[in-house]
C-alpha cells in the first residue's frame, strides 16, 4: 500500500510520490531559540520523527532538514534586555532544545542550518523579487524591503483566505508599504536593536525577516522543489503562506506536499512562552514520567489531533508504556533478545494511512496480548515471534525499551549500571530474608524499593523490577 498523507494545500489525503523514486526530501520549521523549549515545542520533533522513521523503513533514502532560527525580534528584544549578544542568548537555547530532542531519542537531522547563516542566499532571493517586481525597498531609505502580496494572485491559497480579509502585516509600519498586508523580507537596522544583529545588504544594514529565512534554507539544502514542508498548525498563517508566495515568485517550485500537525494545547489554547502556560521536561519529571514515556504520550494520536494536556492524562500514558515494557522484559527472559522482526500487515496499513499512529498502536497491543497469553502457556515460539513484532513497531515511533538510546538516558550507561547493582544489592538481601523465612525484613526491602519508585514482581525466574509508581 502506497503512504498517503493529508497535504494542507489541496485539502486531501494524497498518494506520496516522491520527486525522485526511492528519496525523500523533508524540511520542517524548527525552534525560534529565544528561550527553552517546553513540551509543545516537542510534540513537532516526535511527530517529524515517526514520519521520516516510517519512510526509512518503507525503504526511502531521507534527507531531513529542520532549521534553527536563531534571530528575530524576540531575541533581539532579549538581548537589550539582558545585556547580551543575541547570538549567545539563540545558542544557549540551540543546546537545551538539542539535548530535550535527543532526551526524547528524535534522530538528529541530515541538516539543521542557521538562520544567520544564510544572509548571502537570503540576499540573493530579496533581489531576484526585487528584480521581478514582487518585492521593493521602503522608498524612506529605511532599509526595509517588503513583499508584494498582490502582485501574487494566488496568496491565501493554502490558508484558505483572501487578502481583503486579511489583517495587516505587523512587521513594518503601514504608511511605507504599497498595501498593509506586505511582509518584510529584510529589516532595515533600527537605534533601539543591539548593534550586532544586522548584516550589510545592498539595501542598507540590517537583517532577514523571519520568512525568507525558510526558503533560502530549504532552497539551499534540498534545491528549488523538494517533496514535504511541515510544521504545526500554527504556521499555516502567515508563515507558511508567505513562503509559498516568495519562494514561487523567485521561480521556485518549492514543496509538493504541506503536512501539518495540531497543538498541544494546555486548558484552551496552545501551549506557549508568549501565553505564559507551558511545561518543560522538569515539570514532566516532576511526574515520575520517563523521557520514553513522554514520547510515547505525545506519539499515540494521529499527529492531526489536538492534545489537550493534562498530567492525569500523562500518567496515563506512562502507566500504558509501562504494560508494553513490562511484556518486553519477560518475554526477553525467557527466549532473549532476538532482533527485530516484521512488521505485521495491519500496522503497515494504518501508517500508510496518513499516518494513523492510533490504528498502529492498537495492532502494538495485539500482538503483546497473543505473546502474554504464549508466555502464560511457555509457547516460546510463540513468544520470540510477538516480541519481534512488537519491537519492531514500537521502533517506528522511537520507542523501543531496548533501544540503547533509553538505556544511556538520564545519566547513561553507568549511572544505570549503578542503579542495578543498587537494587541487585537490596534484593539479594530480601531473597536471604525470605530464604531463613524472615518475611518481615523481606517486606521492608521491598517497600523500601517500592517507595523509591522500584517495582519488585517474583517470578519463576526470580525477582524482576521494573521502575514503578513513587510513593
Amino acid at each position: 500500500m502506497t503512504l498517503r498523507l493529508y497535504d494542507t494545500a489541496t485539502r486531501s489525503v494524497r498518494d506520496f510520490v516522491p520527486r525522485s523514486p526511492g528519496k525523500a526530501g523533508i524540511y520542517l520549521c524548527g525552534l525560534t531559540v529565544q528561550s527553552v523549549p517546553h513540551i509543545g515545542h516537542l510534540r513537532s520533533g516526535v511527530n517529524y520523527d515517526v514520519l521520516r522513521r516510517w519512510l526509512i523503513h518503507s525503504g526511502y533514502d531521507v534527507t531531513f532538514v529542520r532549521n534553527v532560527t536563531d534571530i528575530d525580534d524576540k531575541i533581539l528584544a532579549k538581548s537589550t534586555e539582558q545585556g547580551r549578544p543575541f547570538w549567545a542568548i539563540a545558542y544557549e537555547n540551540e543546546v537545551k532544545l538539542a539535548a530535550a530532542y535527543r532526551s526524547l531519542n528524535v534522530l538528529p537531522p541530515t541538516y539543521e542550518p542557521r538562520a544567520t547563516g544564510h544572509i548571502p542566499e537570503i540576499q540573493q532571493i530579496i533581489a531576484k523579487l526585487i528584480e521581478s517586481g514582487h518585492a521593493y525597498p521602503s522608498p524612506d531609505g529605511c532599509g526595509d524591503v517588503y513583499f508584494s502580496v498582490r502582485d501574487f494572485p494566488a496568496y491565501g491559497a493554502l490558508s484558505g483566505q483572501h487578502p481583503d480579509e486579511m489583517k495587516n502585516a505587523p512587521d513594518g509600519p503601514a504608511r511605507i508599504k504599497r498595501d498593509p498586508r506586505d511582509f518584510a523580507l529584510w529589516k532595515g537596522v533600527k537605534e533601539s536593536e543591539p548593534p550586532a544583529g544586522n548584516w550589510p545588504s545592498p539595501w542598507g544594514r540590517g537583517r532577514p525577516g523571519w520568512h525568507i529565512e525558510c526558503s533560502a534554507m530549504s532552497w539551499r539544502y534540498l534545491g528549488e522543489e523538494f517533496d514535504i514542508h511541515g510544521g504545526g498548525l500554527d504556521l499555516q498563517f502567515p508563515h507558511h503562506e508567505n513562503e509559498i508566495a516568495q519562494s514561487r515568485a523567485a521561480g521556485f517550485g518549492f514543496a509538493n506536499y504541506w503536512v501539518h500537525h495540531a497543538l498541544l494545547n494546555l486548558g484552551s489554547s496552545k501551549m506557549s512562552k508568549s501565553l505564559g502556560n507551558v511545561l518543560d521536561l522538569d515539570h514532566v519529571a516532576g511526574l515520575g514520567v520517563r523521557p520514553v514515556e513522554l514520547r510515547y504520550y505525545e506519539a499515540q494520536p494521529h499527529y492531526r489531533s489536538t492534545i489537550d494536556y493534562s498530567d492525569e492524562a500523562l500518567q496515563e500514558a506512562a502507566v500504558a508504556y509501562r504494560r508494553i515494557e513490562g511484556f518486553v522484559q519477560r518475554a526477553v527472559e525467557l527466549v532473549g533478545v532476538g532482533d527485530l522482526g516484521d512488521i505485521p500487515p495491519a500496522f503497515a496499513t494504518a501508517m500508510n494511512d496518513d499516518l494513523n499512529t492510533s490504528a498502529a498502536l492498537a495492532v502494538v497491543h495485539e500482538s503483546m496480548t497473543r505473546g502474554n497469553s504464549a508466555l502464560s502457556a511457555g509457547e516460546r515460539d510463540t513468544v520470540a515471534t510477538a516480541l519481534a513484532e512488537v519491537r519492531a513497531m514500537l521502533d517506528i515511533f522511537g520507542v523501543d525499551p531496548l533501544d540503547p538510546a533509553w538505556s544511556a538516558g538520564n545519566g547513561g550507561d553507568d549511572l544505570r549500571g549503578i542503579v542495578d547493582s543498587l537494587v541487585a544489592l537490596a534484593l539479594e538481601q530480601r531473597t536471604a530474608a525470605r530464604g531463613r523465612k524472615d518475611w518481615q525484613a523481606a517486606d521492608a526491602v521491598r517497600d523500601q524499593l517500592k517507595n523509591a519508585g522500584i517495582a519488585v514482581e517474583d517470578t519463576p525466574a526470580g525477582p524482576r523490577w521494573t521502575i514503578g509508581e513513587q510513593h
